[in-house]
């Protein structure tokens, strides 16, 4: 039996014993002009071609290696169920991402769709199934170039440029399905009280049990609650005989076992507070510094899709090397395997989104991005590790890519409202509004910096303390098609945090990662040496450790992403360009804020 890709249960926080990895082999076909379903692949027995789950037709993995343009790509695959398996019971179906308009069939039935490339794909599929074989269908279309759907770092030209990269088409995470009783645990939204001990649970139900929860730590058993015959939603609040906190670098994990009549889902969650005040972010009442680094979740065989779980965990500990403790997840929603780990390792994420390649000049760009935005959040909540929500990043008002919107600005309204309904969704968390600019509304003010001289860049943070003023490149009027713009966002003393610098491009005549240095690109003038690169990256660090009122940075980036090349790890291996004792040693000097 071949071995399938990703074999792994896609989320650790929501497993049911009885579940099916779906990945491996499908029918394929490239629909290049989206006329599928009128010429009849929907009742299609099969497809021209085979695609190898869960990886993207553009990835190698995928056996496809298709790079241009594809308005909408079609799967296929037999399920076969017995009789058993349908009596009294419910069938689930799950793709865990599939961008961007996705359709499914089931025995030639319409069984649902979805709009969104990053959040999960969830059909009750029980009604169009009968015991033996089920062909499922699924069509995705895809117009990357509308920039009426979000992309993040997808391109659209032919080819990647710049920070512009491969593209993403179709499913490109796991895909299974679980069967569960007919009356189950929908969702669980589950919220830690380190101060008191406990954990509330907020259960969305479907037909009617009784509700309960067990809570283990070390496999000792440390908490239970009950209630009877609930239905549609349940909650419960469990106190804990014992208080393992969640840190950086200590996971201290507590395992959660939810059960619903005979429905039982494993979950876990980790003990934490979270605070802003005085400036400062507050990690268990503690003053942490934010040393994060750029992760874009790239990877030369699977583009997106991490080739295996090992290189989730290894990107992981390639930041934890260079001395960072924690990461931007930059620009996707990243996979739930992805945060399992940094949830395991005590390691900090923002939780972000692909905004790049939308036009949110116009207010209606609100009901494309807000739906998927709060599936993103929603999903995401239970995750310790995760402690800022990022919706937007540098929200250009107009750029080559929307010609139609030449001369306008970004609608402040789409920025406001997404804000806005995230803190509804979740109070527990910081919101940076957009990350960089234009700010509207926001909990901290993050600037993004590539400025590559140390003096320069300390003496522009230094009025921070000096005079109370926030240096920001992006607050100045903004000339465009010969008309002034007023001053776009202004620092009104919210908590400071530098959420990209350095970019540091590192060019030598015989290494290997710059053999392409005519199209490789990076910020500012390349460093032509080792030790004006380290000399480089500690002044620019050590300007922000020791200012008092920054509570964070993120360097830009982790590694190389196909033709940018300022990576700390190359992009195919993984393996350091640099020392990375020193660059730790560096990272690691303690902060003026951990004072």
């Amino acid at each position: 039996m071949c071995k399938i890709p990703r074999p792994e249960h896609p989320n650790p926080q929501w497993e049911r014993k009885n579940w099916k990895n779906l990945n491996g082999t499908w029918a394929f076909e490239i629909d290049t002009a989206a006329t599928g379903e009128e010429r009849g692949l929907v009742e299609a027995e099969t497809l021209s071609g085979t695609i190898n789950v869960p990886f993207c037709p553009e990835a190698p993995l995928s056996g496809v290696g298709h790079k241009d343009f594809m308005d909408c790509v079609w799967y296929k695959k037999t399920l076969t169920f017995t009789e058993a398996d349908l009596a009294g019971n419910r069938v689930l179906f799950h793709i865990g991402a599939c961008d961007y308009r996705t359709k499914v069939w089931v025995n030639g039935q319409l069984a649902g769709e979805h709009t969104g490339g990053y959040t999960p794909i969830d059909l009750d599929i029980t009604a169009f199934l009968t015991a033996g074989d089920n062909l499922v269908t699924v069509a995705a279309y895809d117009n990357i170039r509308s920039f009426k759907q979000p992309g993040g770092k997808q391109s659209a030209r032919y080819a990647s440029y710049r920070c512009y990269y491969t593209r993403t088409t179709g499913i490109w995470q796991t895909v299974w399905y679980e069967i569960v009783p007919e009356s189950y645990i929908k969702y669980a939204r589950i919220t830690p009280d380190a101060e008191n001990a406990s954990v509330s649970i907020d259960a969305e139900l479907v037909g009617c049990g009784d509700l309960s929860a067990e809570v283990y730590y070390e496999g000792r058993l440390v908490g239970t609650a009950a209630k009877k015959n609930r239905s549609v939603t349940g909650q419960l609040e469990v106190a804990l005989s014992e208080t393992h906190l969640w840190e950086l670098g200590a996971g201290r994990l507590y395992d959660l076992v939810l059960k619903f009549g005979k429905d039982e889902v494993k979950s876990y969650f980790g003990l934490r507070s979270i605070e802003l005040k005085d400036g400062k972010f507050y990690l268990n009442g503690k003053s942490v510094f934010q040393r994060l680094v750029l992760d874009q979740g790239y990877y030369p065989q699977g583009i997106t899709t991490a080739p295996t779980e090992e290189d989730l965990i290894r990107d992981i500990q390639c930041g934890l090397d260079a001395g960072f403790n924690g990461a931007r997840m930059h620009q996707k929603v990243f996979e739930p395997r992805y945060i399992y780990h940094a949830d395991r390792l005590g390691y900090m994420v923002w939780g972000e989104y692909g905004s790049w390649s939308m036009d949110i000049t116009e207010l209606d760009a609100v009901a494309i991005f807000l739906p998927e935005w709060l599936e993103s959040v929603r999903r995401d909540y239970n995750h310790p590790a995760l402690i800022t929500w990022c919706p937007f990043n540098e929200t250009w008002d107009t750029t080559n890519h929307f010609p139609e919107s030449q001369g306008k600005e970004q609608n402040n309204d789409v920025i406001r409202i997404v804000y806005e309904q995230t803190k509804l969704l979740d109070p527990t968390r910081p919101c940076v509004d957009t990350s960089g600019n234009y700010h509207v509304k926001t909990d901290i003010y993050d600037v993004h910096d590539y400025e590559q001289n140390p003096e320069v860049f300390k003496d522009n943070y230094d009025k921070l303390v000096t005079e109370n003023e926030l240096w920001d490149r992006h607050h100045f009027r903004w000339r465009f098609n010969g008309r002034t713009h007023g001053v776009r966002q202004t620092w009104k003393g919210e908590p400071v945090h530098v959420s990209e610098y350095g970019g540091i491009g590192f060019q030598l005549e015989n290494n290997d990662y710059t053999s392409g240095r005519k199209t490789a690109w990076s910020y500012g003038k390349a460093t032509g040496s080792y030790e004006e690169f380290y000399a480089r990256y500690e002044g620019l660090t050590v300007a922000m450790l020791n200012n008092p009122r920054i509570f964070g940075f993120c360097y830009t980036q982790l590694t190389d992403v196909e033709q940018e090349k300022n990576g700390l790890f190359e992009y195919e291996t993984r393996k350091p360009k640099f020392d990375m004792s020193i660059i730790s040693e560096i990272n690691k000097r303690k902060a003026a804020v951990e004072e």
